[in-house]
């Protein structure tokens, strides 16, 4: 696994598989995304427990190709939180990078 201070600041999936894992997110967070918080270098996103087992799944995933992001969940009485957090030397293009995450996202009140 590639050291997160030295993982590239960028996504390693192109193409088509890129198009797809947002296709995926999108259809993701349609079924169980419930709220979310963007804050600097952090995306706080809250989803149901319905779908707790793609929420982990998502984590795998990004973990690969997304090796400088780090992530994290906790599951809370019915809800589950993954905060993504970018690494403070990516602070200018945080957003940018964080963006992905909220695809199909609800809209906030």
């Amino acid at each position: 696994m590639t050291d997160e201070s030295q993982a590239p600041l960028a996504c390693t999936l192109t193409g088509a598989s890129y198009r797809e894992r947002l296709a995926w997110i999108g259809t993701l967070n349609r079924d169980g995304l419930e709220r979310f918080c963007l804050e600097d270098l952090t995306l706080e996103l809250h989803y149901s427990l319905a779908v707790a087992p793609r929420v982990h799944e998502l984590v795998r995933r990004e973990s690969e190709c997304c090796a400088f992001l780090r992530f994290e969940i906790d599951a809370r009485d019915e809800a589950l939180r993954l905060t993504v957090t970018a690494p403070a030397r990516a602070r200018d293009i945080a957003g940018q990078l964080l963006q992905p995450f909220l695809t199909s996202a609800p809209e906030l009140p």
